[in-house]
């Protein structure tokens, strides 16, 4: 039972520090929504969507600060490059309908400018390389465009990177996907290890100039699905400088779940992509029976976990929100505030409490933007496609 104490240093981290979620996938579900279909003024964010778990107001009893945003598509979706910008604009269009909430934030310097204006700083994130098409000259205009996080692929292995849910071909990265990250620290964006497999999180760290992000991953040892943080990896943060951030996945956040979640899923754990995330739980369940449960302490759990490993300085919070099922207590994202109450009952300080909320991402984030104006100094572009760069 949490207290009125632990609630209360809760509330106060969170005054400082205004939650920086580093993943969510609501301009995936406006699309997916069968009245907006992609229309952002038809969603209404301004009503509670109990269906979801994303909208202003919960938003707001959530105590979020910054949100990083998912331009996200599946692997296989026709016109990749095309999507990858509808989705960006539907972001885009996302800060435009509501000035008076989201403060387009393209650097780390944002969210503080949006604190202090009461918004909530909108950062994006593409999610999938695919909409590369195998070129580099893309990642330069979704930077242009706002994007501040490349998630080299999703659940499918790419033709020049690894995924953690798909079978290996290239032993992690292959030499286009360096030049990929190479690109990605001139630019200064992160570079996002979440959904790449534990040999290309390895290969990252040993290429990029610019600290990392995991922007939706758990610890491997607690729940051993493949898109969780190895040991090595957590440790290797310290000295990198990057960010763990825990999710709320639950067949990431609970061994049972993962278990329960085995008898129909292949080998590396991937999730068949549905519509409609919640109906097609119900659909398992009645041939598998109840599912079990993952709580929100067990998402503490995995805090507590990578926090022992990577160190206090270098986790954050990751939700994954996406319109599918989440862990008891997590349903939506007002639930923050209740998280951060348990981690203060279980002996976080508010200083530490302020760094997994926020404080702990925006610095690495300042770091990659540094990183990226002193090599533009003295790189040019990178250009070329897979084709270019010999072994690849």
């Amino acid at each position: 039972m949490v207290d009125d104490v632990s609630v209360a240093r809760a509330q106060a981290a969170l005054t400082r520090a205004p939650l920086f979620d580093g993943h969510n996938d609501l301009p995936w579900t406006i699309r997916q929504d069968k009245h907006a279909r992609g229309d952002v003024f038809a969603y209404d964010l301004t009503r509670p969507h109990q269906e979801g778990d994303t909208d202003i107001p919960r938003l707001r009893e959530g105590r979020v600060g910054a949100q990083f945003w998912s331009a996200f598509q599946p692997t296989g979706a026709s016109h990749p490059a095309r999507t990858t910008l509808e989705l960006i604009d539907t972001i885009l269009r996302i800060e435009e309908a509501h000035p008076d909430v989201f403060l387009p934030a393209r650097k780390a310097a944002d969210y503080e400018r949006a604190r202090k204006q009461g918004k909530i700083a909108s950062f994006i994130a593409v999610e999938g390389g695919v909409g590369l098409e195998n070129a580099l000259a893309p990642l330069r205009i979704w930077h242009t465009a706002g994007a501040r996080i490349l998630i080299p692929c999703h659940n499918e292995t790419l033709d020049w990177v690894d995924s953690a849910t798909d079978a290996p071909r290239h032993g992690g990265f292959n030499a286009f996907g360096r030049a990929v990250i190479a690109e990605c620290n001139r630019l200064g964006m992160f570079v996002d290890g979440a959904h790449i497999s534990h040999d290309a999180i390895r290969q990252l760290l040993d290429a990029s100039e610019a600290p990392i992000v995991l922007s939706h991953d758990n610890a491997f040892a607690l729940c051993d699905h493949p898109r969780n943080a190895p040991d090595d990896v957590l440790r290797r943060l310290k000295l990198n400088g990057g960010v763990a951030m825990a999710t709320f996945v639950p067949g990431f956040v609970s061994q049972e779940v993962r278990d329960w979640l085995k008898r129909t899923r292949d080998a590396y754990g991937k999730a068949p992509l549905a519509a409609d995330p919640k109906s097609q739980l119900v659909e398992l369940e009645k041939r598998e029976g109840p599912a079990p449960r993952a709580t929100l302490s067990q998402v503490a759990d995995q805090i507590v976990y990578m926090v022992e490993l990577a160190g206090v300085d270098h986790v954050g919070i990751g939700s994954d929100f996406f319109g599918g099922p989440q862990p008891d207590g997590l349903e939506h994202v007002g639930r923050f505030p209740a998280l951060f109450a348990e981690l203060a009952r279980r002996g976080f300080s508010q200083r530490d409490l302020e760094k997994i909320a926020s404080r702990n991402i925006l610095r690495a984030m300042r770091k990659v933007e540094a990183v990226g104006k002193a090599l533009r100094e003295t790189r040019r572009p990178l250009v070329g496609k897979l084709a270019d760069f010999p072994g690849a």
